[in-house]
């Protein structure tokens, strides 16, 4: 089966003020994700602020994810670089470090063109023997795919998946059968968006990407495995015990509020990399009472 498939859990990576990996407690995240039985770890995603990690640091977290969990537990890191000789380097330290998988965005400063993007791509899953996931994150990187573009990269040897935003519940249907209509079957469709991805798993996705997931992983796994079974009505029970901590995401960022969660839940005294301002006293009284509702 394709690692590119179920929960990926998206931790967070703790780092002191100097930006150095706390191994210790990234370690604690983890095990918590494996205890879970997450279906596999997205490390050094935007939830694990890889873009404000040097090239040093993002191999210590690979190398003491390995270590964590290596083996039981399939680890997809991200690789994103501005440079494509950089994300080269990235993949190659990852493959090294122990992971399974990448996943790659198009970082940018200057703005990119479809076939900048589609050679970075082919670039990138060429320096390495590991599976490829493409990173669709417009909010982010404002580059967004087109179908089109994903279903050329989609004939790249070495990529087999696309990480795309989740769709609104009222279009999702029909944005993803129009996408597998383009693809392979055996191309891997999966979501983020933590408010709409349990929607576009019941509509065929075959995997959420979860900021969620990366802390809390019990509540998300059910929440998963009941759209998984297309059970409709159990999707929106369990959503609705996520919509405080959705709001939330939707008002502050997901990253801060996973940082302010994580310190109320005693996982890591860490503070999201500055210039990123860690959440004040009325907006962590929100989360905890969010956390009250989801019973962690």
């Amino acid at each position: 089966m394709s690692i590119f498939y179920g929960l990926s859990a998206f931790p967070i990576t703790p780092t002191d003020e100097e930006g150095r990996v706390d191994t210790d407690a990234l370690a604690t995240l983890l095990r918590r994700l494996e205890e879970a039985g997450v279906d596999s770890v997205g490390l050094l995603g935007s939830t694990g602020t890889y873009a404000y990690l040097t090239r040093t640091e993002r191999r210590r977290a690979i190398e003491a994810a390995a270590e964590c969990v290596g083996g039981r537990v399939p680890l997809i890191v991200g690789v994103g670089a501005l440079r494509t000789d950089d994300a080269q380097d990235l993949a190659r330290d990852a493959q090294a470090a122990g992971a399974d998988g990448l996943l790659l965005a198009p970082v940018s400063y200057t703005p990119l063109t479809d076939e900048e993007v589609f050679q970075h791509f082919a670039a990138v899953a060429a320096a390495t023997d590991l599976p490829l996931c493409i990173y669709n994150n417009p909010s982010t990187t404002h580059f967004t795919f087109s179908d089109d573009l994903l279903a050329r990269l989609a004939k790249v040897h070495g990529i087999f998946a696309v990480k795309n935003p989740a769709p609104t519940p009222s279009e999702v249907e029909g944005k993803v059968d129009a996408l597998r209509a383009l693809l392979p079957a055996a191309f891997a469709v999966g979501y983020s968006g933590d408010w709409h991805a349990a929607e576009a798993v019941l509509a065929g996705g075959v995997a959420w990407y979860s900021v969620i997931g990366g802390l809390l992983p019990q509540p998300s796994l059910a929440l998963m495995r009941a759209a998984q079974a297309g059970d409709v009505a159990e999707v929106r029970r369990l959503d609705t015990t996520f919509e405080p901590l959705w709001d939330l995401f939707k008002q502050h960022g997901s990253l801060r509020v996973v940082y302010a969660a994580a310190n109320l839940l005693g996982l890591t005294d860490a503070q999201p990399p500055r210039p990123i301002l860690p959440l004040g006293v009325a907006e962590r009284t929100r989360i905890e009472r969010a956390l009250n509702a989801l019973n962690v």
